[in-house]
């Protein structure tokens, strides 16, 4: 099976981070106590099933030869075996990851494979990029070797971070460039989030247009979420009636982890073909080459169903949904991961992909593609194509769930949010300063940024308004 390093950085990235680990051994049938509550325990009726989930558990996790065969029920099983995590954990402001180190997973972590700093980047993406990406460089370039070399068939890099601080964007993707410098051939799959309208952050419509071109230039997909979806969906669940009694907010921070364990599990369902045997499995190299139709055009809107909360509990129904209700929530608004809406009639679909996973049959998959064709505004080339993928390993907690992956000219619509937040900022040269005095940064890096970003959105307005070409036959006189 394939193998993939977890790259986290900054506070959001290892906060992501936090809900990853645990919802992940869950999927392989460990229980954690991570949550505070005892989670539905996975059903392995046979031995088949049982050797499919351990045959992946070497996809995130490292184990030492000791414990090859071994069967892992407990998080005391783990600690006893000495598995570690396949991820490198980076952040300037350790506070986050010190608890991570004390927390009830602490034993996953290598030392080996953390670096941190005090006092951070100060929320100045030229800090995070050209400050401590150089300083740190050669740390981080042995830190991701040492990951790398525990790996025998590395897939890829899922990097996790955020594009409106100082960490997460500038150091974010320094690190990202080190990747791709150091590691060409290998896929780097980003999750980042995108600050919306109401930002804690002064300067991040700086921080957010210089790391998304770094974005642009570096990774082989990203797929954004943004708190506002992420959030939007938390509260919508919590008024559902099915979800009242499993809910309780008094602990700390719970909105917070369920936003957190949203991007896993969509992460989860991403790289499950690549980790579960299936009738017609999706590899990760499948998805940049069926859903990136040019250079830079990576940005992958995704959604998912079902949703279900406690998210980080991942909690089981009883009752299991109808195949065409699964993919009808896939598609809905209230299902996204960020704030574009694929259905506006302008927007059109370059590229598309749906991957199943449990109890789902080809049946079920093309009739709701027809239906999916039928509803979106394709271009020309791309209408009868479309990449599915069945993984016979359902999610934990369900019998069957559905990621609608989508690569469409709506996305446009983030790049110009992009470009007018910084505008409003940059037109009064408000806080310039803080980013011109960090050696290795000009201001017009501001503009090249820009300029940048504006192609591309210019790139997808003609995509939209690209019209059928019609060649006539050659006549015989």
């Amino acid at each position: 099976m394939s193998q993939f390093v977890t790259v986290q950085v900054g506070q959001c990235g290892n906060q992501i981070g936090s809900a990853f680990w645990p919802l992940a051994l869950y999927e392989y049938g460990v229980q954690t106590g991570c949550t505070g509550v005892n989670l539905p325990k996975i059903q392995r009726n046979d031995a088949k099933k049982t050797d499919d989930l351990f045959d992946a558990f070497h996809s995130f996790f490292v184990l030492p030869d000791t414990a090859h065969g071994t069967s892992f029920k407990s998080i005391a099983d783990i600690k006893k075996a000495k598995v570690k995590a396949r991820a490198v954990l980076i952040d300037m402001e350790d506070t986050v990851i010190a608890g991570l180190k004390r927390g009830p997973l602490h034993h996953l972590y290598e030392q080996a494979c953390i670096v941190t700093n005090y006092p951070g980047s100060a929320n100045n993406w030229a800090v995070g990029y050209h400050d401590h990406g150089t300083t740190y460089h050669d740390k981080l370039e042995d830190t991701v070797r040492r990951a790398v070399e525990k790996c025998s068939r590395l897939h890829g890099f899922l990097v996790l971070h955020s594009v409106g601080g100082g960490t997460g964007s500038g150091l974010g993707t320094a690190t990202l460039k080190l990747l791709a410098d150091s590691y060409p051939s290998v896929d780097r799959l980003v999750s980042c989030v995108y600050p919306t309208f109401m930002q804690d952050v002064v300067t991040a419509p700086y921080n957010t247009l210089l790391a998304t071109r770094e974005l642009l230039e570096h990774a082989t997909c990203v797929f954004p979420v943004d708190n506002t979806s992420l959030m939007d969906i938390c509260m919508l669940q919590t008024k559902k009636k099915e979800n009242v009694d499993q809910i309780n907010y008094n602990a700390s921070c719970r909105p917070f982890q369920d936003m957190n364990s949203i991007v896993v599990n969509m992460l989860l369902h991403l790289t499950s073909g690549s980790r579960f045997p299936g009738a017609l499995n999706i590899d990760m190299n499948e998805i940049a080459t069926n859903l990136v139709s040019y250079p830079k055009v990576h940005y992958i809107y995704s959604s998912f169903s079902p949703m279900a909360l406690p998210a980080s509990l991942m909690y089981a129904r009883k009752e299991a949904k109808l195949q065409d209700e699964l993919f009808m929530s896939a598609w809905s608004r209230s299902n996204r991961l960020i704030k574009i809406d694929p259905m506006q009639p302008s927007s059109m679909i370059l590229s598309s992909a749906h991957i199943a996973r449990g109890n789902c049959s080809m049946t079920d998959l093309k009739r709701n593609i027809e239906r999916f064709q039928g509803k979106m505004k394709f271009t020309t080339w791309s209408r009868e194509a479309m990449k599915i993928g069945l993984c016979s390993v359902p999610p934990a907690g369900h019998s069957a769930s559905v990621l609608c992956l989508l690569n469409c000219s709506a996305m446009s619509s983030l790049f110009k949010n992009i470009v007018e937040q910084f505008d409003t900022l940059y037109r009064r040269k408000a806080h310039v300063h803080h980013y011109t005095r960090v050696q290795g940064f000009e201001e017009a890096d501001f503009l090249n940024s820009k300029e940048s970003i504006t192609n591309l959105i210019t790139q997808y307005t003609e995509l939209e308004n690209q019209k059928q070409f019609d060649v006539s036959r050659l006549q015989v006189i």
